[in-house]
């Protein structure tokens, strides 16, 4: 990874793995926009805080932007770390939350933070990103979908293409101007 590089770091769910299709796909559109892309594995373990751990550990500090997702314990993951790392943006994907075990070293906030659930999520109800989107300032998308969005993939790689523009966007709105005074 280049020193100015912009960086996405993934967090996988809880019975998933660090490249399923979800992770994959977007990170596709990830290095389609620029940034470099990690998804470390975490299926050595359920223990959420374990794979906060793991991700606290590991994750490099790029000079450019870093830009946390997950999905389901990875929500949580990336949730949990961001209160702990100078983060761009976090992107959330029916993000396990609230739940005993799944608390917050402190409040989430980032320039850029997106939380999108299913409506039909049977495993995290959609009450979950809402109450997050809610309390920690977040834009919130709810599609027609299940807990795992992949009926919606092509809303999902829309929506995050967008927001990856956004957080770039961000760079070019907060740079000096070049024009000089009299």
């Amino acid at each position: 990874m280049a020193a100015d590089q912009h960086l996405v770091v993934f967090a996988h769910g809880r019975d998933s793995g660090p490249w399923g299709i979800k992770i994959t796909t977007l990170a596709e559109v990830a290095r389609k926009v620029g940034y470099a892309v990690l998804s470390p594995d975490y299926s050595h373990t359920i223990d959420p805080k374990a794979r906060l751990a793991q991700l606290l550990e590991s994750c490099p500090r790029p000079s450019g932007h870093l830009v946390l997702v997950g999905s389901s314990m990875g929500g949580y993951v990336s949730a949990a770390a961001a209160s702990q790392l100078q983060v761009s943006g976090l992107f959330l994907m029916a993000p396990a939350l609230y739940f005993g075990g799944y608390e917050f070293p402190g409040p989430v906030r980032v320039p850029h933070c997106v939380v999108v659930h299913g409506w039909r999520d049977a495993v995290i109800p959609v009450e979950v990103g809402i109450r997050f989107a809610r309390e920690h300032h977040a834009e919130l998308i709810v599609l027609d979908d299940d807990h795992s969005l992949t009926a919606q993939m092509d809303m999902l790689t829309t929506l995050f293409a967008q927001f990856l523009g956004a957080v770039l966007q961000s760079d070019r709105l907060s740079s000096p101007s070049t024009s000089s005074t009299p």
